[in-house]
């Protein structure tokens, strides 16, 4: 036995039964006598007379119950009689609050309440009951308008199911009206249930159920699934967006008690919105506002001519504007106000609003303002791509308040006169201006904050991420500590000093290639192929793939008409650059320059590539790629700093590797006449392709691979999506406009600099077995590095790379997460590479299968 219900009446005779997390099924029976009113907590109510429908049966609440058990109580009178039997739903589902989001705000959602308007108990009606069962939702049922109305306003549903198929009880239309009379009733969804058709009859209309109020029709259908599936689309459709507009209430609460003035026009700048403060500044009420264009509103002539159309040209674009402007108050009155327009981007990645947020300028900081005014216009910061790694404010500097506030504007203002005073007009310098000048006007916390802005900026390590602690991604740590640092400047007291042939390679006489063999020839018709098998061609050549490559590759291109020398000439300088490659690396040697040469020419002929860069930097390209890591000695910059090489002594610890690829390249080019493939070119033209190749080497070197990344997506991505999508949507192309970009010489650098350093580390976007391959020879360079680094008492730079203990899957899955998503996304997005990205997913699996079957090797272990 469960504790007994408890009963109310209401002074209009309606029935009350309150929510309950214990419930009875649908095969409850209540009965009441006419002219009775109670309350039963959790029970389903009938009537005796269920055709008459009495009016003082209303709703019944309905919920899942764990217990079972049968109440019977009559009065002596036979007036009342109480019936109640319960039984236990399995199927019923406990559903908690979930969290939506609008944008930046959180939202937590309870449980939907659903009203089932049905006059009389039948399979239609339980089959939306046990619906909302197994969907977890609150159900109340009422059997007249008038009770359905008054429950709706205690309940605040936010789906009403009315039973239109019989219209001899009350018409289901009329109880429409009447619900969507309330206000609760705005952000409710109403469900029509009209009666089944037969087959030769035409399906009725829904337009008058749209217009008597109703959101959606729906057919006659008893099975629970049906129910079911209909009531769970209007939640994740109408009844979430619904959800999300109400929460919208919220926010213009917040903007009509904002002290600052907000205005929020449409893309054609009809003004959709003021808030009580614009009205209050402007003097006008915002019934003379809304509707109107900005055009239509009085200007005050104290703007410059050609104000209006700066503004409109950088927020057309999509573009941020701040600055300094005059208006016309009702009054007639012109009052100078410190503005910020805002593009907001809508449906189809248009702008579709603009919000503007103004406040009275201050006369005591105009002087500082209005110089730096010219230079506020600034990017929107979010219009399409998120950077994925965001910076933390720090809080400690966001707590201090009270008494320092004077000092600190003090010393604000002073320094800013002396930003100001400066001569110097690197960007770098503009924004420290535009901040600093931002600080003026703004509160003490966000001044402080704006303080740490600027200390982070002053640094010199802007694209260089913070990693997580060491113990929650030791292999990513690793990684990345040897690969984008240049060692830890401690020496061990015994410093190491590279032998002569690590240093500079001895250099094998050149053997004349009259013809290349038949084997390898046919091997290289498919090196125009992603596929292409440079470890095949390293094993035919033996170990000479890139003199052989290099001959067909160049040919192709017409590197040798373009640098007028002859084919022998080409071929000796092919195996001059190939003989200073260390064949002992496991990993640096010619294959892998070869590797990255196929790679280069591979991007090369991609037609967004091809038709970005001139034949200049594809024979720059081809080069840089050849010669990028020659004399590679198998360690890293980390290691030779450590060790006091003669190589980091000679570079200062910085780029070590890279300077002394570029700078050997062109000793060995020059050194003989017989392989200097440039002694035929103009010196102008010497100088240009001999600063591109050095770039591009130079470009190779991880400690700046973020800050290359960024400014490509930054450049060239980021402009060119947003010119794709205006194009789209507005039906046409605009090829000049990306054509500029990408033709642009800085953006030609970037170019190039992304495709030589996605090409130098391709390995985990080849075919499968080259991947693996490729990720067991660079374990072993850094595992033999790790095992002499233990023998000269240095620094480990790479821990995790100890060959007892590592996992390659690890490694893998690291150098994939940390360095090759998101450059080889970037690259994809300009180049169009599916191919490389299906097999950069596939390797991606692989590796992530070793890693979950706690394998540490490169392949999984053979079955028992």
């Amino acid at each position: 036995m469960g504790c007994a219900p408890s009963i109310h009446v209401s002074q209009s005779g309606v029935i009350y039964c309150r929510d309950s997390d214990e419930s009875n099924s649908p095969h409850q029976t209540t009965t009441i006598s006419q002219g009775t009113a109670a309350t039963l907590h959790g029970l389903f109510i009938k009537t005796d007379a269920a055709d008459s429908i009495p009016s003082v049966i209303t709703y019944q609440s309905r919920h899942s119950r764990n217990n079972s058990h049968r109440d019977r109580k009559e009065n002596s009178g036979g007036h009342i009689r109480i019936e109640a039997e319960t039984q236990t739903s399995h199927t019923s589902v406990k559903v908690s609050a979930t969290e939506e989001c609008i944008g930046p705000m959180r939202l937590t959602q309870e449980p939907i309440q659903v009203l089932l308007v049905f006059a009389k108990e039948d399979s239609q009606s339980d089959a939306f009951w046990w619906a909302c069962d197994r969907a977890g939702f609150r159900c109340n049922i009422a059997r007249t308008p008038e009770s359905a109305v008054e429950c709706f306003l205690d309940k605040h549903h936010e789906i009403v199911v009315i039973d239109g198929r019989h219209a001899r009880y009350f018409e289901a239309e009329a109880v429409c009206r009447l619900i969507r009379a309330t206000k609760p009733s705005e952000n409710t969804v109403i469900l029509a249930i009209v009666p089944q058709k037969p087959p030769d009859q035409e399906e009725q209309s829904v337009l008058p159920l749209l217009c008597a109020g109703f959101s959606r029709m729906y057919v006659e259908n008893s099975s629970v699934s049906a129910c079911y599936n209909e009531l769970v689309q209007i939640e994740h459709g109408e009844v979430r967006c619904q959800f999300k507009l109400r929460a919208c209430n919220s926010v213009f609460t917040a903007l009509d008690h904002c002290q600052e003035a907000v205005e929020i026009t449409s893309e054609d700048h009809i003004i959709q919105y003021v808030n009580p403060a614009f009205e209050r500044m402007m003097g006008y009420h915002k019934g003379e506002l809304i509707g109107k264009e900005l055009t239509e509103l009085p200007k005050s002539d104290k703007n410059r001519a050609d104000l209006l159309d700066t503004i409109n040209t950088c927020i057309k674009k999509g573009k941020e504007w701040q600055g300094i402007c005059y208006a016309r108050k009702k009054s007639g009155d012109s009052i100078q106000q410190h503005v910020k327009i805002t593009p907001v981007i809508g449906q189809g990645g248009k702008i579709r609003h603009f919000v503007a947020i103004k406040r009275p300028h201050s006369d005591n900081n105009k002087q500082v303002i209005m110089s730096v005014a010219p230079l506020l216009p600034t990017e929107c910061h979010s219009l399409r791509h998120r950077d994925r790694r965001k910076d933390s404010v720090d809080g400690r500097s966001l707590s201090s308040r009270g008494s320092d506030a004077p000092s600190l504007q003090n010393r604000r203002y002073s320094s800013v006169a002396r930003i100001h005073s400066m001569t110097i007009e690197a960007p770098i310098t503009k924004v420290i201006n535009i901040i600093n000048a931002a600080q003026e006007s703004s509160p003490v916390t966000v001044a402080e904050a704006l303080d740490r802005v600027l200390e982070i900026l002053r640094t010199t390590e802007l694209y260089s991420p913070q990693l997580a602690s060491k113990e929650d991604d030791p292999h990513t740590n690793d990684l990345v500590g040897g690969l984008m640092s240049d060692g830890l400047r401690r020496l061990s007291g015994n410093e190491y000093v590279f032998s002569k042939n690590m240093s500079q390679s001895q250099l094998a006489i050149p053997v004349t290639l009259n013809d290349v063999p038949p084997s390898i020839a046919e091997m290289l018709n498919d090196e125009e192929r992603w596929e292409f098998n440079i470890l095949e061609l390293e094993a035919a050549t033996h170990k000479r793939p890139l003199t052989y490559l290099g001959l067909k590759t160049f040919t192709s291109f017409g590197v040798c008409e373009f640098l007028n020398c002859s084919e022998s000439t080409l071929r000796s300088w092919l195996q001059v650059i190939e003989a200073s490659y260390h064949a002992s690396n496991a990993y640096h040697n010619s294959t892998h320059a070869a590797d990255v040469l196929h790679a280069t020419a591979y991007f090369l002929r991609k037609e967004r590539v091809k038709s970005s860069l001139d034949q200049l930097d594809e024979v720059a390209a081809l080069i840089a790629a050849t010669v990028h890591d020659v004399d590679h000695p198998g360690r890293t910059n980390s290691f030779l700093c450590n060790a006091g090489s003669e190589l980091a002594i000679l570079y200062n610890d910085t780029a070590v590797l890279e300077s002394h690829h570029a700078a050997l390249a062109f000793q060995l080019t020059v050194r003989d006449s017989k392989s200097n493939i440039f002694k035929n070119i103009d010196r102008n033209q010497f100088r240009t392709l001999r600063q591109a190749i050095i770039d591009m080497v130079l470009a190779t070197e991880m400690t700046r691979h973020f800050e290359h990344v960024n400014k490509f997506v930054n450049s060239i991505n980021k402009p060119m999506a947003a010119i794709e999508e205006s194009s789209s949507n507005s039906e046409s192309s605009d090829s000049e406009g990306q054509a500029s970009i990408r033709n642009s010489p800085e953006n030609r650098l970037l170019i190039k600099r992304m495709m030589i350093k996605c090409a130098d580390v391709a390995n985990p976007c080849r075919p499968l077995e080259l991947c693996i391959e490729w990720a067991g020879r660079i374990s072993e360079e850094y595992f033999a590095q790790t095992d002499e680094e233990k023998r000269q008492g240095l620094p480990v730079v790479m821990p995790v790379f100890d060959r007892n203990t590592c996992s390659v899957p690890k490694s893998q899955i690291s150098f994939i997460d940390y360095f090759i998503t998101d450059m080889f996304d970037a690259w994809d997005a300009f180049a169009s590479l599916p191919g490389l990205m299906e097999h950069l997913s596939e390797n991606y699996k692989y590796w992530k299968s070793l890693d979950e079957m706690k394998c540490k090797s490169l392949r999984p272990p053979p079955p028992p």
